[in-house]
């Protein structure tokens, strides 16, 4: 029986508590002004520390009379304040409360709301939206959407210490592209924001701190003007530097370390700069020791590996601080059965986070090993490190697993650990399997490491092509995205390189004559690179040459003709030369060349081009076309002397080039053999 009177009691309990909340609400229509006041009161203190109660009030339309009460201008002053008040608290809930504030425009209503002289009803007004806008489902467009705003919002930073607080809490959430950056930089966001750097107030110095670090993010501009600004006559760099030292909380060293690193990435500060190698540096691998929480350890590793990304000296002077490369080891240990962590609370967030170390500790040995041969080495002979690379490419994390693959490729780019490490744990395995089904980002990732794997000196070459890779790399070239296009042109001219004659047939026959010269027109520089590299590498030794030239040779001789023809880079037009030179050394290929009188008059003018390049590689060409022990040699001989070329030929042994003259003189021996 009692199992029956359950549901009706629920039923009761809450309608009890719609009821109460009811009558919250119907006190804001009151006539009686000062009833009304006080039925706010009473509702913001019902609804602190109250999820239950603030989504009630939320459903029951508190909000929309709420905004009207806190809008109008017969409403006191202090009835407006307290309207900010309570729906500050109801922002303080859950996210769906935001979304619901946000849908009833509370947004423009509290920044019209700033244009009041009042200053607490102004601080009112900034900690709800502060709340608001720090909320992940707020859109951040709304605060950019009316220009008056941003340098309305300036200038109340000097009202108060809580307007500087929030105000710069707002900024520091709401600048998330170059736009904002650009926009909080032309109306002074630096000049406004920097003195609040030496605030009495930790809190207004820390947010001021935050604003920096996204300000100088990606942005030169901003970072060029932030080295030369003095706070109190002192160097702002100088002040971040202080504001790293031990003493100061965590938060504050690292912000400081980021904005540091930002402005050194930016290229405002130099890599060799003392506050950089002496300061921020050690300051981000303190931040990687496991006496600091989860999300610490994560932001340092995150920053570090960001700062020394492109410099080869800051990853061997990071290698050897700390024990750096044996200290990130721990983060894939974390936390574990022997955790020093009492807190329950803290324990169950560390366990839904530990993914994010090991996404940290993956990026930050990327970065490491990304240039130096003895730091790879050091990388893969940390404790089970190859086994947690493997593990980490098939983890449910789409960040772990993007991570891993570019540890991955990192370690790819030593030749040693291709033929050691990588072919000991059969890394290709997994490899090939991310590369099934994966976004863009870890496609583009995982095909430049599987370039490297197919690399002529790589063990793991012959099982990825026993695999069938082919297809998919063929697949690859027909991506809408340049960098995967690259990748999979590129990981095929490294397998096309001194391959047995079926493997590249194979190719040809998967990637299609037509996608091949869809290749060769290719907007992007890149492909047509590699497209004429796995071009080169298809066409050397002459069976291979002579075979496909057999079956593709017109369309290979109009596609070179319309590169040599084209507008073209040096670059470009010397890999086609280098291809003509190929399809020149074959046996019957040869005659294609020879029989096409337009295009020997194309290797003549290259012959007498002003780039040295281009006149070694036709020169090139022709040496092949009339080498003495060739059948036909002397008909081909004959021929190109009646062009011209033994003139043109006859000029280049007197170059001041050694190569190039060496190379005509080689050319000129077989007219006098």
């Amino acid at each position: 029986m009692s199992c029956l009177l359950e549901a009706p009691l629920r039923i009761s309990v809450l309608s009890e508590v719609t009821a109460t909340s009811r009558h919250y609400v119907d006190r804001l229509f009151d006539p009686d002004p000062q009833k009304v006041l006080q039925g706010v009161i009473d509702m913001k203190n019902a609804v602190i520390g109250n999820n239950k109660q603030k989504a009630n009030l939320i459903v029951l339309g508190a909000v929309p009379r709420l905004l009207y009460l806190l809008q109008q201008s017969s409403s006191s002053l202090e009835l407006r304040t307290e309207c900010a008040v309570v729906l500050g608290s109801l922002a303080m809930g859950t996210e769906n409360n935001i979304k619901s504030l946000v849908d009833c425009h509370i947004i423009p209503a509290l920044l019209q709301g700033l244009l009041c002289p009042d200053l607490i009803f102004i601080e009112a007004c900034l900690r709800c939206l502060r709340t608001v806008f720090i909320s992940p489902v707020t859109p951040v467009q709304l605060l950019y959407t009316d220009p008056t705003v941003i340098p309305h919002l300036m200038s109340l930073l000097s009202r108060s210490q809580r307007t500087q607080e929030y105000i710069t809490q707002i900024f520091s959430h709401c600048c998330k592209t170059p736009e904002h950056q650009t926009v909080l930089f032309n109306h002074g966001a630096i000049q406004n924001i920097a003195p609040l750097l030496i605030s009495p107030s930790y809190k207004v110095r820390m947010q001021a701190l935050k604003c920096f670090s996204v300000l100088a993010y990606e942005n030169t501009q901003v970072s060029m003007t932030l080295v030369n600004v003095l706070v109190d006559g002192e160097l702002l760099s100088q002040v971040f530097v202080r504001m790293m030292q031990r003493d100061q909380p965590i938060e504050m060293q690292l912000t400081a370390a980021k904005c540091l690193t930002y402005m050194c990435r930016a290229g405002a500060i130099r890599t060799d700069d003392s506050c950089v190698v002496l300061k921020t540096l050690p300051c981000l691998v303190r931040m990687c020791s496991k006496e600091h929480l989860l999300e610490e350890r994560v932001e340092g590793a995150e920053t570090l590996a960001y700062l020394m990304e492109p410099d080869v000296e800051l990853q061997r002077i990071a290698s050897t601080t700390d024990h750096l490369v044996a200290m990130l080891a721990d983060y894939f240990k974390y936390p574990s059965s022997v955790s020093a962590i009492t807190d329950i609370k803290r324990l169950d967030h560390d366990l839904k986070h530990a993914h994010e170390l090991r996404q940290a500790a993956f990026k930050l040995y990327a970065s490491l090993g990304s240039n130096d041969e003895d730091i790879r080495k050091k990388i893969t002979e940390t404790e089970n490190m190859m086994d947690r690379i493997v593990s980490g490419l098939s983890e449910s994390s789409i960040k772990v697993r993007l991570a891993a693959v570019r540890c991955l490729h990192s370690l790819s780019r030593s030749v040693h650990q291709l033929r050691t490490s990588f072919h000991d744990h059969a890394v290709w395995k997994p490899l090939m399997k991310l590369l099934q089904n994966a976004p863009d980002e870890v496609l583009v990732m995982a095909s430049s490491t599987l370039c490297n794997l197919l690399l002529e000196f790589s063990p793991s070459k012959e099982p990825i092509l026993e695999s069938g890779v082919i297809e998919l790399l063929c697949s690859l070239t027909q991506s809408d995205s340049p960098a995967l296009r690259v990748n999979g042109i590129w990981a095929l001219m490294n397998m096309a390189f001194q391959a047995e004659q079926k493997v590249k047939l194979e190719i040809v026959r998967c990637l299609g004559t037509e996608q091949l010269f869809r290749l060769l027109s290719d907007p992007d520089t890149n492909v047509l690179m590699k497209t004429l590299g796995l071009l080169r590498n298809l066409l050397s030794t002459r069976p291979h040459i002579d075979q496909i030239m057999s079956s593709h040779g017109k369309q290979i001789m109009q596609a070179v003709t319309l590169i040599l023809e084209a507008e073209h880079s040096i670059e470009v037009k010397e890999q086609t030369l280098c291809i003509l030179s190929n399809i020149a050394d074959g046996n019957t290929a040869k005659e294609l060349i020879m029989t096409n009188d337009d295009m020997l008059q194309k290797i003549k003018y290259y012959m007498g081009h002003s780039n040295v390049k281009l006149q070694l590689a036709s020169t090139f060409c022709v040496s092949n076309l009339i080498w003495n022990e060739e059948d036909g040699s002397q008909e081909r001989q004959d021929k190109l002397r009646e062009m011209g070329f033994v003139d043109i030929l006859h000029k280049l042994t007197h170059s001041s080039d050694h190569n190039l003259s060496d190379r005509a003189k080689t050319a000129m021996q077989q007219y006098l053999a």
